[in-house]
């Protein structure tokens, strides 16, 4: 609810009040009018477009013969299995549509970037960083590689997340059921809250950043059993913080994570407790760092913003 409060003080926030997440022809087109009139008023050089929705809405709102424009996807709509087949064929013709326009898509991932050639032919990516100072200052670790192991309490099985459809918080629930004498924790909130009814689950509700971060420390295994993905800021989290990672085999957790290098990769609850069962006791160190030197070598923010800005400025 307090989203305003977490922009950096240069930022000026200006809401498109007709932009609704769902798909919604009278709120779309006067959303597609309100973005228009926004963009007149602010003349910007540069307009980066961020999710399906706005990707549409801005491609298909503003002209780009005088300005430069960017969509990054997060996860393409077509792929999302919440939704009905035939939207998600209207979906992806209307990407393949409007990936003619002079708008260059930059994915957040490796993977991501492939999907996109199915509709566009002027791609790249930029693959997903996180603020490592900042998750440094919170563990009080600085310059330290060696992560907290949740010595002291209960052994922590625990993802981080809206509680979504997308992040299947049913394979969650069945994971901790078939594993009733260990601690679940999920650190987000969702739609999908009733769907968490093992007894063994904590739900711990919506947390500041800082918050999640302290929460995550205490857990010991980190598991992401999503349907899809784009590349998961928590992941990037979790293995920067040196946590065993056991996740699903999509796109975006199957470019970070490789078996028995940087974490495992499982398709059903049962692999998914198989895995926590045999990795409970064993010795990890090697796997977890491995994820953490692949974080800090190639998923640094400060790398991020720098790749950004020199397709910014070479397009």
């Amino acid at each position: 609810e307090n989203y305003e409060e977490y922009f950096n003080e240069n930022v000026h926030l200006i809401r498109v009040k007709s932009f609704r997440r769902s798909l919604n022809p009278i709120k779309d087109f006067k959303a597609c009018f309100e973005v228009r009139k926004i963009v007149k008023q602010v003349d910007p050089d540069i307009i980066h477009l961020h999710s399906s929705k706005a990707g549409a809405i801005g491609r298909m709102s503003i002209s780009t013969s005088d300005r430069k424009m960017f969509y990054t996807p997060h996860g393409y709509s077509f792929f999302m299995e919440d939704i009905p087949v035939f939207k998600r064929i209207i979906f992806k013709q209307v990407e393949r549509v409007l990936g003619k326009k002079g708008c260059m898509t930059i994915a957040c991932g490796k993977g991501e970037w492939e999907k996109s050639k199915m509709v566009t032919s002027n791609s790249t990516y930029v693959s997903n960083g996180i603020n490592m100072s900042k998750i440094d200052k919170v563990m009080g670790r600085i310059g330290n590689k060696t992560a907290p192991k949740g010595i002291g309490h209960e052994f922590t099985v625990y993802t981080v997340g809206r509680i979504t459809y997308q992040k299947n918080p049913e394979k969650f629930n069945r994971i901790a059921e078939l594993l009733s004498d260990v601690k679940f924790v999920w650190i987000g909130e969702g739609d999908m809250k009733e769907s968490l009814t093992s007894p063994n689950i904590e739900i711990t509700g919506w947390k500041d950043g800082d918050e999640a971060i302290e929460l995550a420390m205490q857990g010991d295994i980190f598991i992401l059993p999503s349907r899809w993905e784009g590349l998961p800021i928590s992941l990037l989290e979790a293995m920067y913080m040196e946590k065993l990672c056991i996740v699903s085999d999509v796109v975006g957790n199957n470019d970070l994570i490789f078996n028995d290098v940087t974490g495992f990769v499982c398709d059903t609850a049962e692999q998914f407790v198989e895995k926590i069962k045999e990795r409970m006791n064993a010795d990890n160190r090697q796997i977890t760092h491995n994820a953490y030197k692949e974080i800090v070598d190639n998923y640094n923010s400060l790398g991020l913003c720098r790749d950004y800005k020199k397709i910014y400025e070479e397009s």
